[in-house]
C-alpha cells in the first residue's frame, strides 16, 4: 500500500503485514514489519511524474527510516535546483531562460527547500527571468514572494526557519541631483522644463535629474548638465544634500546640491525636454517669486550665494578603495578644512 503525506512529515501506519512511511510530497517508503532487528525498506522517490525505486535492509537498533531517506535525499543534489550560498547563510538560485513545466519546478522546489533546511539555510533568493513567468504562481503558492523586479527578472524570496525574518528589503531611496553652474560672469546656468510640475510656469530652475544605476553622483551632475543644456562641465563639490519620503513609488528620496564649473558657454538645449535654457544674473534667478516662497530652495540660493563669495565649503570627491573591494569609490569630504589638494 502506497500514500503521499502532507509536506514536512513523517507519519507511520498499519496495513496488515506493512507498514507504511512517508516523508514530504516526493517520497514513498514500504518496510515489511521487523525480522531479528532487520527492516526491509523500499523506497519510491518521485521528482515531477516519475518515482526512482531503490530497497534496502537496515538494522532497526541502529538506522531509522527516516535516516535511510534523508541519505537518500542526499545522493539525488543532481535533482535539486542549483544554488550557490550567499554570505549570509542563505541560498541563491539563478534560473536559466530554458523552459520549465511549473509541477517539475513545484518537485525541484519542494526538495530543495528540504535540502537547504536540513543543512541549516535561512534565506532563500530566486532570480526568475521574464521567460519563466509561469512559474511566480507556483512560487508564490509555496511561499515565496516578491522582493523587487527589473525589466527582464523578478526576484523571489523565502525565510526557512521559524525564526523571524532578517532578509533586508529593496532599495528605499532614489538618489536625484541639481546642478548650480557658473560662467565666468559669475551667471547661472537655468532652465524651463516641458514636463512636471513646473511645465508652462515660466519659472526658471537649476538642471536636475537622477542618478543612474551603477553611477556616481559627481559623474550624474556633470552628464545631466550635459543632456539639458549641451554645456561641459567639471565637478566641484557638494554643496548639500535633503533627504525625504514617500516621494516616488513609496520610496525615500536623496536629492544633492552640486556646484559644477563651466567648461564651455554655447548653450544647445535638449529638445525633448527643455523649454529653454539660458545664463541668467544669479540675483534674478534668487528673486523669483517661486524661489522666495519655497524654504528649502532659499536655503539653497543661500548656500549658493556663500559659495559664490567663498565663504563656504562643500564636499569634493576624492577616489578611494577599501579592503573589501578594489574598485574605485568617492568619499566626498570637506577638502578645504582638511588641506587636501
Amino acid at each position: 500500500m502506497m500514500r503521499s503525506l502532507t509536506r514536512h512529515s513523517l507519519l507511520c501506519f498499519r496495513n496488515k503485514d506493512l507498514y507504511c512511511f512517508t516523508h514530504r510530497p516526493f517520497f514513498t517508503v514500504r518496510t515489511k514489519p521487523p525480522s531479528q532487528g532487520i527492516i526491509n525498506i523500499i523506497i519510491r522517490v518521485r521528482f515531477g511524474t516519475r518515482f526512482r525505486s531503490m530497497s534496502a535492509s537496515v538494522s532497526s537498533s541502529s538506522r531509522t527510516v527516516e535516516q535511510m531517506v534523508a541519505e537518500n535525499e542526499v545522493q539525488q543534489t543532481d535533482k535539486l535546483l542549483t544554488a550557490t550560498n550567499d554570505d549570509h547563510g542563505g541560498v541563491i538560485v539563478e534560473m536559466t531562460t530554458e523552459p520549465m513545466d511549473a509541477s517539475v519546478f513545484v518537485s525541484l522546489l519542494r526538495a530543495s527547500i528540504s535540502h537547504w533546511r536540513r543543512q541549516g539555510k535561512k534565506g532563500v533568493w530566486i532570480k526568475l527571468p521574464i521567460e519563466l513567468v509561469n512559474l511566480v504562481e507556483p512560487a508564490v503558492k509555496e511561499g515565496f514572494y516578491y522582493h523587487h523586479a527589473e525589466p527582464k527578472y523578478l526576484m523571489l524570496v523565502h525565510w526557512i526557519p521559524e525564526t523571524p525574518n532578517t532578509l533586508p528589503v529593496n532599495a528605499t531611496h532614489r538618489v536625484g541631483i541639481g546642478a548650480f553652474v557658473m560662467n565666468i560672469k559669475k551667471e547661472v546656468l537655468v532652465v524651463q522644463e516641458k514636463s512636471g510640475m513646473l511645465r508652462g510656469t515660466g519659472v526658471w530652475k537649476f538642471p536636475t535629474g537622477v542618478v543612474d544605476e551603477g553611477e556616481d553622483i559627481c559623474d550624474a551632475a556633470v552628464r545631466e548638465v550635459k543632456e539639458e543644456t549641451g554645456i561641459d562641465t567639471k565637478f566641484v563639490e557638494i554643496l548639500a544634500f535633503r533627504q525625504s519620503h514617500k516621494s516616488f513609488f513609496e520610496k525615500s528620496d536623496l536629492f544633492f546640491m552640486c556646484m559644477l564649473h563651466a567648461l564651455s558657454f554655447d548653450i544647445q538645449k535638449q529638445e525633448s525636454e527643455i523649454e529653454a535654457a539660458q545664463w541668467m544674473p544669479f540675483e534674478e534667478y534668487a528673486a523669483q517669486p517661486f524661489v522666495q516662497r519655497h524654504e528649502l530652495l532659499k536655503y539653497i540660493v543661500d548656500i549658493c550665494l556663500a559659495k559664490k563669495e567663498r565663504e563656504y565649503s562643500g564636499f569634493s570627491p576624492v577616489p578611494t578603495t577599501t579592503s573589501f573591494s578594489d574598485t574605485r569609490s568617492y568619499l566626498y569630504l570637506n577638502k578645504r578644512d582638511l588641506n587636501i589638494h
